[in-house]
């Protein structure tokens, strides 16, 4: 790298703490330090490795490790948190080293072998939205990956996190669940089908004078008598359904949109023509 030329690269970010760690140490200093040591030779280590991911630095409870790709951080995030559930299943749960985890995908400065920016700060303000035991990771990430991971996703909203200008989308990562539904389709529920008529249907409206001009007033009153006429004529719509109810009161002042129109008065009416309301 020449002199005074910043590298940058892009990559998946994961952040990873122990939850409630000062009361672990509170409790059993050196004991808490042989379980996390533990943990990360016998797990953390050569899970990361496997994904191929690099372990950029560690903290007393945490490390901060970089992937190339975004669908090995989290499938490697996945399984260190299951493997975890498994691992704590027979300790008190005063005892249990929980890790809460944050993923993030963004443009970082690598600098002496250290990884900097804002792709590295959401990461760990993921992190810190996490539950013990849980994973929280941005939009990107999560719209990187839902196509090809088999694992489902909680949408968190936007959330403002310290030091950060903009509100993050999070999205938290559903451990005991396989993928399913969309999240849109889950937060929506379904509008129900409606059955179309067996036969066309027409709605002949009020004539409505928009334009403000005066003069076209009698105009108006014209039309809407024949608007009538034609409605009351003998044999003009046989064959047709007639949607005569929808009356001058029912579209004053309505926006003149057919589709909706033509909903509500199925909708409203369809009862009384044989159709599901």
């Amino acid at each position: 790298m020449s002199e005074g030329r910043i590298e940058r690269r892009l990559a998946a970010i994961l952040a990873a703490d122990v939850a409630g760690y000062s009361s672990l140490m509170g409790e059993d200093e050196e004991g808490t330090l042989a379980a996390l040591r533990a943990v990360r030779r016998e797990l953390g280590d050569p899970k990361i490795a496997e994904h191929r991911g690099r372990i950029v630095k560690t903290t007393g409870d945490g490390l901060l490790a970089e992937f190339a790709s975004v669908v090995d951080a989290v499938r490697c995030a996945v399984e260190l948190q299951r493997e975890m559930i498994a691992r704590n299943a027979a300790a008190p749960a005063q005892r249990r080293i929980e890790f809460r985890m944050g993923i993030n995908v963004g443009d970082i400065i690598v600098e002496d072998g250290d990884i900097f920016g804002d792709g590295v700060n959401i990461a760990a303000r993921l992190e810190a939205l996490a539950e013990p035991g849980g994973i929280c990771v941005s939009r990107v990430v999560r719209d990187q990956v839902r196509d090809k991971l088999d694992f489902s996703f909680e949408d968190m909203g936007e959330q403002h996190v310290k030091n950060i200008a903009r509100p993050i989308r999070v999205h938290r990562i559903l451990l005991g669940q396989r993928s399913g539904p969309s999240e849109s389709a889950t937060r929506t529920s379904a509008k129900p089908s409606l059955a179309l008529p067996d036969k066309p249907s027409i709605a002949v409206l009020a004539f409505e004078n928009m334009s403000g001009d005066t003069h076209l007033l009698s105009c108006g009153a014209r039309c809407t008598a024949l608007r009538h006429g034609l409605l009351n004529r003998d044999g003009a719509f046989d064959g047709i359904d007639r949607a005569d109810e929808i009356g001058d009161d029912a579209v004053a002042g309505a926006p003149k949109d057919a589709t909706m129109m033509g909903r509500n008065e199925l909708v409203e009416n369809g009862a009384t023509r044989g159709q599901p309301a």
